[in-house]
């Protein structure tokens, strides 16, 4: 199953490596967040040489993720695995760095009325 889904970068979490039967693995997982009405973050696992993708990824980037879902069974529990296999980094936006604060000028700010009639 191959799915694709496009967010912002939220966070790159810790690399992780260890040996396993088959020789050395290593494994960095990230966060998106979606932009949609209702904003989903999802976490994804990058494998082996992916993970030199996921290295280059900055918070606020806009990407879009393919990726496989895998779930498995262990002791009666199971867990369910999101793995990118294709990051594709926006090309027409650049990481927001900045806080959007609101400006304003004399034109937006109403003059102040003095025909009022309220006691106070």
């Amino acid at each position: 199953m191959s799915l694709e889904i496009s967010g912002k970068v939220i966070s790159l979490l810790p690399e992780q490596s260890g040996e396993g039967k088959n020789g050395r693995w290593v494994k960095q997982d990230f966060v998106i967040e979606t932009e949609d009405q209702f904003p989903k973050k999802v976490c994804f696992s990058s494998w082996g040489d992916k993970v030199e993708e996921v290295k280059k990824l900055i918070a606020g980037e806009a990407v879009t993720i393919s990726f496989n879902a895998e779930s498995r069974e262990y002791n009666g529990k199971w867990y369910t695995d999101l793995r990118a296999w294709k990051i594709i980094k926006s090309s027409n936006q650049q990481p927001n760095t900045e806080v959007d604060t609101p400006s304003f000028t004399e034109n937006d700010i109403p003059p102040e009325q003095e025909d009022d009639d309220l006691p106070f």
